[in-house]
């Protein structure tokens, strides 16, 4: 058994290009993992190892790797930036007790970094922050501190100040031992020298120590007291206060380097040790009923407990399948029988590992606060499954993620590889949970849809190259909507008479538009036994299953509330069925009434601009139909935040780097729906009439 103690599970999440693989790369290399340093741009990383990842120089999925600092063992997990692949920082957070959030020093807090450290906020993981790239022309230690506040509303506890800047920068100094520690020119990370604060920098160091000393002594009353008085605490329990703040998530101890350079990782690692917290310091996860209602019971981390575990990320690799699972309580041997709580199946357990990013090290055993990789498995894991004793099953407070906003259709140039084509995006479905496949029930076309362009980009280019499928691929196509915007109140009967028994059902209802984001809602107010209860649950699912093909032009439709408040059956005639049928035609005939209209995905666009493109970039914008919601100055340039439909920001990279010489980059997410105007909504309703008929041919 291991001490649990020792254990770090941590996380590093930041912007694209902020630094996160490189970060990585240098703890491997300082931890003795690796004796080469890969670098990004050259597609040498480590844990960047999918051909794809190696060729464009992003990550595309969260690896993890295992290393050891000063006899403390860290699972680390480095993830995507691009805000296409965001779920890979949700589910990886999810699992994760600590985290490093890594800032760029002349870009500072751009738009991907706010949405990842959303994502830490509602996981309730404790962070460091590392501004990377101090190196860099325009870099500014101080400001990025400043827009952490600003932008993210978070305390950054300025542990170290940085000496020299841009070409200058050769080191950092502590602020609590008061010491430099200074890199020389040869990038190696152990060839440093620890010496006395630069003279220059004295006053500054000790303002800013005082400062992190009053914010840190605020976690004990005691401590606090004694420094009032004049008493200076002790190292010992300056870092007790650090730590106990760091996990509570009141402030977030923060550091600065250049991982590119190799400068000020090991202040980092030793950051991970001293001040993120161990698996049994975390808040336990909740445990729920099969409902997802929160049973008030936790699974607490601990060898002695009974087993538990999340599946948090499915992959399929030259070795087989693989279940990245993250042990909560238990423990877990080669040959044990595990429930899978989701299916109620149960499954011995063949072979485990630890993962290296693609290497593995096959393991006998494992416990609590361990992530492991479990091969084969084959009771249709998917990813936020729990995995518990079969004696003891429970459900860990389950994943949500978010819709996909994007679809292509996509056919098999070789008509062989249809099947083909079918098992491998099964595969990439279960590895994904933001990936959706399905088939147009008219043309018989596959259809794809993702979280954007890059994407189903990637997607469409795994299955041409790992799986040997190649595609031709669709135009993209809009996930549009329909909704009602009238309440109207109606009734229906349904009634057939020939031969035999009959049906029969008389429903009287109202229809009216939901709150935004509320889907489907149904109630029944029917009084004095005119609708049997027992029949309420076949409207119900009578009025569901319309709602997958609206009235316009066959949109699924959002936000309807139905209320049944009265209506008739037949002693003999009348059946679950009947009913079901009465509620299917009461669909189709009241919702035309309800002022239907279409709506369309809007997309929170954020657009990084050189200062001399502003005008054409927010001119652009505005022909897009994109609102403009506020614009901010920066060092390097302006970033302009947007609403804008997803329908007019297709290939819109190309456009933005021809207005801005290349220099110009934007990141969009999902926001939320809204009305299309007129003119767009007849358009689409004409296209989608005219797919039906060239079909219909």
């Amino acid at each position: 058994m291991s001490d649990l103690s020792h254990y770090r599970n941590i996380g590093i999440f930041a912007h694209v290009d902020a630094g996160k693989t490189t970060t990585t790369e240098r703890i491997l290399k300082l931890t003795g993992q690796i004796h080469k340093t890969g670098e990004v741009h050259d597609g040498e990383s480590t844990t960047d190892f999918m051909e794809q990842e190696a060729e464009r120089g992003i990550t595309i999925q969260s690896a993890a790797v295992s290393c050891f600092w000063k006899d403390h063992r860290l699972n680390v997990i480095d993830t995507p930036g691009h805000v296409d692949f965001t779920v890979e920082v949700y589910r990886s957070l999810k699992v994760l007790d600590g985290g490093i959030g890594v800032f760029c020093g002349s870009g500072g807090v751009e738009p991907q970094s706010e949405t990842n450290w959303r994502y830490a906020n509602e996981s309730e993981v404790a962070r460091i922050i590392f501004v990377n790239k101090l190196d860099r022309i325009g870099a500014d230690f101080l400001r990025v501190v400043q827009q952490t506040k600003d932008v993210l509303a978070a305390n950054p506890l300025v542990m170290v100040l940085p000496i020299g800047i841009e070409d200058d920068f050769v080191g950092v100094v502590d602020l609590l031992t008061r010491k430099a520690f200074i890199w020389d020119d040869t990038g190696l990370p152990e060839n440093f020298e620890i010496t006395d604060v630069p003279a220059d920098m004295v006053d500054l160091v000790e303002e800013w120590r005082e400062k992190l000393i009053e914010t840190a002594v605020e976690q004990d009353d005691d401590i606090m007291e004694a420094y009032m008085e004049g008493e200076e605490p002790s190292m010992e329990d300056i870092k007790m206060c650090i730590r106990k703040g760091t996990r509570t998530m009141d402030f977030f101890p923060t550091y600065c380097g250049s991982a590119f350079k190799n400068k000020g990782v090991q202040n980092i690692l030793d950051a991970v040790v001293d001040y993120l917290p161990s698996p049994d310091e975390v808040d336990p996860q909740p445990l729920t009923d099969e409902e997802g209602e929160p049973t008030g019971k936790f699974a607490i981390v601990s060898t002695t407990e009974s087993f538990k575990a999340l599946a948090f990320k499915i992959s399929d690799d030259r070795f087989g399948a693989l279940t990245f699972v993250r042990i909560y309580s238990g423990t877990l041997k080669k040959g044990d029988t595990i429930l899978n709580a989701a299916t109620g199946k149960t499954e011995r357990i063949g072979r485990m590992c630890e993962m290296q990013a693609d290497e593995r090290k096959e393991l006998a055993f494992a416990q609590a606060g361990d992530i492991i990789a479990i091969v084969g498995m084959k009771t249709n894991v998917q990813t936020g499954h729990t995995l518990c004793d079969p004696k003891d099953p429970i459900i860990l407070e389950a994943m949500v993620f978010p819709t996909p906003v994007i679809s292509i259709s996509v056919t098999p140039k070789d008509k062989g590889s249809t099947e083909k084509m079918g098992i491998a995006i099964g595969k990439m479905v279960a590895e994904d949970p933001t990936f959706k496949v399905e088939t147009d029930q008219d043309s018989g076309e596959t259809i794809l849809s993702g979280m954007g362009e890059l994407h189903l980009d990637i997607k469409v280019d795994i299955l041409k190259r790992t799986y040997g499928v190649d595609l031709e691929v669709g135009q993209p196509q809009v996930a549009y909507r329909e909704t009602i915007t009238a309440e109207i109140d109606d009734s229906y009967t349904h009634k057939k008479q020939s031969g035999g028994s009959g049906q029969y059902g008389k429903i009287d209802y109202k229809i009216k538009p939901g709150e935004p984001g509320s889907g489907f809602v149904f109630t029944s107010s029917v009084v004095g036994g005119n609708v049997p209860k027992e029949f309420f649950p076949a409207i119900e699912k009578g009025f569901k299953s319309m709602m997958e093909t609206g009235t316009l032009a066959g949109f699924p439709v959002l936000d309807v509330e139905i209320e049944v408040y009265d209506g008739g059956f037949h002693a003999v005639d009348s059946s679950a069925i009947a009913f079901e049928i009465a509620a299917k035609g009461a669909f189709r005939q009241s919702i035309p009434k309800a002022s239907p209209q279409l709506i369309e995905p809007i997309m929170a666009v954020d657009v990084f601009t050189p200062d001399d493109h502003v005008g054409d970039v927010i001119g652009d914008l505005n022909r897009r139909r994109g609102m403009i919601k506020d614009q901010e100055a920066g060092v390097t340039g302006v970033r302009v935040k947007a609403d804008v439909p997803l329908s007019e920001m297709f290939g819109y990279i190309g456009s933005l780097r021809t207005m801005t010489s290349g220099r110009g980059q934007f990141s969009m997410e999902f926001s939320h729906y809204l009305p299309c105007p007129n003119s767009v909504a007849e358009k689409v309703m004409e296209d989608e009439k005219a797919k039906k008929a060239a079909k219909n041919k």
